[in-house]
């Protein structure tokens, strides 16, 4: 019998070797899609940048961790041992800035230490990307647990006269002394744009020069160090804690496309410079995600955080849209293209609890009683069909778009062909249909956990989840929705078809959709009208 779940920690593993296609990403320092070979057989390491953690995360930040979420998903699917590294920044200008912002205003404010107001941050993010249905990384590492890690780098950079200090303690890298600055990104330093990120500095050498380390000044934070008290450079903490886990040379860097530069950049300057033999085998990025067709920017104030987003739409939904576009693509965010990933999960969890629902009374020996009325059949089975489908499609560098708006709707559609003949099947035929739904639900289930849009929720519950929120939207309540139903059942009674014609709009409106059963009317949400 169906089961009446789907876990998302129920990966299906398989050996990478009986795939018949290789996974195939995009390298940007290649600029071409090249074919996956780990360094270590059957082992990925991979490193993603994690939050600056000062505030709530927003769908930028969601971009990036639902999109190497996937290809964290994808290679255990694949049969991969991986090691997963994403950091969190918990040390910086904007912790600082921010932590002093809340000591004006309220001395006693116990987040006006950027410690614990980095903290607060780390540990909301975890909230919002648990929601996301995001699998917790094999490491979380925090800069301020790895300063010693920072500062044997640093000290290995100047014995290598990659680095130099100044009088007053700052530390920056020497761009002059690494000659293949500006590989990753192709740029040329004089096309760099000092104070991007810190003032400019003009006691530098050159003004392309960045801090590895930043002499405390009064009343900061900081941690002793060679050269005086001071803390780490924002790019150097990426280099020494995938180091320290990954060692120097390892497979999978990834990062938001807004990261080649100048963080990637430097930080693979660094890494480079401090040990001759590291080497990141694929450099991957996703897409900018834009609002209302402009560049979200927080300085601007055009940006939702995730929370936000959330509080008005399932999590699921929210998932949904973020992998509607291929990962590398920039993808443009509003609430209207929400409504329409928000349905389009409606659509799948309710597929997939109608097909639970008729499947239910074929509980035993389904298997055996299909075998044994079946003839032979040379075309691939629906299931069969999703799953090479899924496979290329994801093999080919993670195009999880094509998925969603192709041969998953495809097996939806069959579910429902299939559902609406069943009744009128033979009895004996009926077998062979429940076998190849049965198939075909665990596939969609294994497409869906790859992606990360399984629930570890019945279908129901997932489906009353996304009402909830649905009403939400609508600003009402489910009484209000059933008095309204009534109104318009009594109006139908009455043959006042113009009123039933207005409450059905009303409620549509509103992203209400009103459904006539032969047991009665009940509702689901919709896109609301004039949204499409």
């Amino acid at each position: 019998m169906a089961e009446e779940n789907s876990s998302s920690n129920s990966i299906s593993n398989s050996n990478s070797n009986s795939h018949r296609l290789p996974l195939m990403l995009y390298n940007t320092m290649t600029k071409k899609k090249e074919v996956f070979v780990p360094k270590v057989p059957n082992k990925v390491g991979m490193y993603v940048c994690g939050v600056t953690a000062y505030d709530f995360s927003h769908i930028g930040h969601a971009r990036a961790y639902v999109s190497f979420d996937v290809l964290f998903r994808l290679l255990k699917y694949l049969g991969y041992e991986v090691t997963y590294v994403r950091n969190f920044t918990d040390v910086d200008d904007k912790i600082i800035n921010r932590a002093n912002e809340l000591k004006e205003k309220n001395p006693d404010d116990p987040l006006s230490e950027p410690l614990k107001l980095s903290d607060f941050y780390c540990k909301e993010f975890l909230k919002d990307v648990d929601d996301l249905q995001c699998l917790r990384p094999t490491i979380e590492p925090r800069v301020s647990d790895h300063i010693e890690d920072i500062i044997e780098m640093i000290e290995e950079l100047i014995k290598k006269d990659c680095a130099y200090s100044l009088d007053d303690g700052d530390v920056y890298f020497s761009v002059d002394n690494f000659k293949r600055y500006g590989q990753l990104s192709n740029r040329n330093l004089e096309d760099n744009r000092p104070g991007e990120r810190v003032s400019v500095d003009h006691r530098k050498r050159n003004y392309a020069d960045f801090a590895l380390w930043k002499s405390a000044k009064p009343g900061e934070i900081f941690w002793p160090s060679p050269w005086g008290n001071g803390r780490p450079g924002w790019h150097i903490e990426c280099s020494a804690m995938s180091a320290k886990y990954l060692t120097h040379s390892f497979d999978i860097h990834g990062g938001g496309i807004d990261l080649i530069f100048p963080h990637h950049e430097n930080e693979l300057a660094q890494s480079c410079a401090a040990c001759e033999e590291a080497h990141i085998g694929y450099w991957v990025h996703n897409g900018f995600v834009n609002i209302n067709g402009e560049k979200m920017s927080k300085s601007t104030g055009n940006y939702f955080t995730i929370r936000e987003v959330t509080e008005l739409y399932h999590p699921l939904a929210l998932r949904y849209f973020l992998l509607s576009m291929n990962y590398d693509s920039p993808v443009n965010f509003s609430l209207p293209q929400t409504d329409l990933a928000s349905d389009a999960v409606f659509r799948i969890y309710q597929t997939l609890q109608d097909c639970c629902d008729a499947l239910r009374p074929f509980q035993e020996n389904v298997s055996e009683k299909a075998k044994a009325v079946s003839k032979k059949v040379d075309k691939p089975s629906d299931s069969e069909k999703l799953k090479e489908d899924f496979e290329s499609k994801m093999l080919d560098d993670l195009h999880a778009a094509d998925i969603l708006k192709g041969s998953l709707q495809d097996a939806l559609r069959s579910i429902n062909n299939e559902l609406n003949g069943l009744k009128k099947k033979p009895k004996q035929q009926k077998f062979l249909v429940v076998q190849s739904l049965t198939d075909l639900e665990a596939t969609i289930k294994n497409v869906l956990d790859v992606l990360g849009l399984a629930s570890t929720a019945p279908y129901s519950e997932v489906l009353q989840q996304l009402k909830e929120k649905a009403l939400i939207r609508a600003k009402m309540t489910e009484d209000e929705v059933s008095s309204m139903i009534e109104e318009r059942a009594l109006a139908r009674k009455n043959k006042d078809f113009a009123k039933s014609d207005q409450i059905r709009s009303e409620l549509t409106a509103k992203g209400i959709s009103l459904m006539d059963l032969p047991t009665g009317t009940t509702w689901r949400p919709c896109v609301p009208e004039g949204k499409e």
